[in-house]
């Protein structure tokens, strides 16, 4: 976000980033497997030929807690008959039409598949089994006005394994927040406009990765579930808590609406036309070759769409389950928002330096990160990363700087700390090669070190120590020319340089000028 604040911060009046929409699911992790179930089921004598009698039963006595519980709130109870309608639509106009300001809305019914059990009978063993099956049943959406978290609605299956599904949106719970410390704001749907003291905003978002979530989500379980804690007491199911799915939203806030409209177009086709699938990747976190390359073991799909919408222009990136997107909204007289927004469904290819589960006093490692809560502030961190990557890879989008007045400077020598320091040669190979190398992309956010240079600038492994210490050497000199020319720095108190914003702007041309053919050039002029 550095790079992108030094090209556009004059127009900028602040950067709020947190959790947009949070998706998390409560499973019982003992009834989630046919193991587990079967056991619960011996454990409450109940035989297999009566599953599906005592599975009625207990479905009942869940349903009638829970209706029982909204009609005594005075509360609507509504069936929505198509599964795919609109539930959020309906709620607001519930909450019109009854002026609701706190507490629970309505209770939605609705029949969904949902992942469950059935009783098979085996004719070969002539036996019954307990097997897993996607069936239809009933599905109840508790839809709040909540006191902390705003608008926010759970969900539960009222079949075993009764899963719950709890999703609450960031700013809505920052709304609340900014409402508890009498902070100011301007807020259009699901984003703010304007805010009196940003960064007060910020660490009110930033609280919300603090929270005790298990419990919290318990909470709200309970809230829903008059049955949560006493369905099974005889054989306890304790509930895990896991994210389904995040969307973490960087918003850059815009003083003029007509600065975004101006810049907009020139961001998506700068997107279109320049990030390739290799760029996605590291905006993703995901490692490449030392040269730059896709791995030739990543065997998934790596997509970009651009979508028109009434309300703007959308593109989003893609892989697998996993994606980064950009889209513009909310112009009004106090500003205009831009969104970049990370969505992680998988993060199996995330790492998370932690302990093996259930070895909380053995020795970390960098381990395959957990959907469960517990890793919920590194899925954040990577979230945040992700967005920081692809809007400083934003700010080296096309400038109206002569290429003459970019270059011209840099081909001459110049002096550093009382030293002769000879000129860049742009178009010979090797300094393109390292002007490449510290416009990378993993670059962006924190930096480059001289080891960083030595790995991309030599293919082979140095053959012995003195060999370490003379590639050290050059790549110092290297560095050192950079800096005397302007176009990096050095990181404060740490061995890292990043690209200065006249840097980018020019690796950007020149990368970009030494790629074109004689037509394209001779159509510029």
């Amino acid at each position: 976000m550095q790079a992108f604040l030094q090209r556009f911060g004059s127009m900028v009046k602040g950067v709020l980033s947190g959790f947009d929409r949070l998706r998390l699911r409560g499973t019982r992790r003992l009834l989630a497997n046919v193991g587990g179930m079967k056991h619960f089921l011996w454990h409450s004598q109940v035989k297999l030929t009566d599953f599906d009698s005592y599975a009625k039963e207990t479905t009942g006595t869940v349903c009638k807690a829970i209706e029982r519980a909204a009609t005594d709130l005075g509360r609507p109870l509504v069936y929505v008959a198509n599964a795919s309608q609109n539930k959020g639509e309906l709620v607001e106009k519930l909450i019109q039409r009854d002026g609701v300001r706190e507490g629970l809305i309505a209770l939605l019914s609705c029949v969904e598949i949902s992942p469950s059990y059935e009783i098979f009978r085996n004719k070969q063993t002539h036996k019954l089994e307990l097997r897993p099956k996607l069936r239809k049943c009933l599905h109840y959406y508790h839809y709040y006005l909540h006191p902390q978290f705003g608008l926010m609605h759970t969900r539960l299956q009222t079949w075993f394994p009764f899963t719950m599904q709890v999703c609450i949106n960031g700013r809505e719970w920052l709304a609340r927040q900014l409402d508890a410390a009498q902070i100011g704001y301007v807020r259009r749907d699901n984003c703010f406009v304007a805010i009196a003291d940003v960064p007060a905003a910020q660490k009110l978002m930033d609280e919300q990765l603090r929270v005790n979530w298990p419990a919290m989500l318990e909470g709200l379980a309970r809230l829903s579930d008059p049955t949560h804690d006493t369905l099974f007491q005889r054989m306890p199911a304790p509930v895990y808590w896991t994210v389904d799915q995040s969307e973490w939203a960087t918003d850059v806030m815009f003083r003029s609406p007509d600065d975004l409209r101006a810049l907009y177009p020139r961001f998506l086709r700068h997107a279109i036309d320049v990030f390739h699938s290799e760029d996605v990747l590291r905006f993703l976190g995901r490692r490449l070759t030392k040269t730059g390359a896709i791995n030739g073991l990543f065997n998934e799909e790596v997509t970009t769409n651009l979508q028109r919408r009434p309300e703007g222009t959308r593109i989003k990136h893609h892989i697998g389950v996993n994606g980064l997107k950009m889209y513009d909204k909310a112009y009004d007289a106090f500003g205009a928002v831009l969104r970049l927004e990370a969505t992680y469904n998988n993060v199996r290819n995330v790492r998370v330096f932690r302990t093996t589960e259930g070895d909380d006093k053995g020795e970390k490692a960098w381990l395959p990160m957990r959907k469960s809560v517990v890793d919920l502030s590194r899925r954040a961190e990577v979230s945040h990363k992700a967005t920081e990557r692809y809007a400083d890879a934003l700010a080296t989008v096309e400038d109206k700087t002569p290429l003459r007045e970019l270059s011209d400077k840099l081909c001459q020598r110049t002096h550093w700390q009382g030293k002769p320091v000879r000129a860049l040669r742009p178009l010979a190979p090797d300094d393109a090669t390292l002007l490449a190398t510290v416009a990378r992309g993993e670059f962006c956010l924190d930096g480059f070190r001289n080891r960083d240079l030595r790995q991309l600038l030599y293919a082979a492994t140095a053959a012995s120590q003195a060999e370490v210490r003379k590639r050290s050497a050059a790549v110092t000199r290297k560095i050192r020319i950079l800096r005397a020319h302007g176009l990096i720095q050095k990181v404060p108190k740490s061995h890292r340089y990043q690209l200065t914003a006249a840097g980018r702007t020019a690796t950007a041309a020149l990368l970009a000028a030494r790629q074109a053919n004689t037509a394209q050039l001779s159509q510029a002029a």
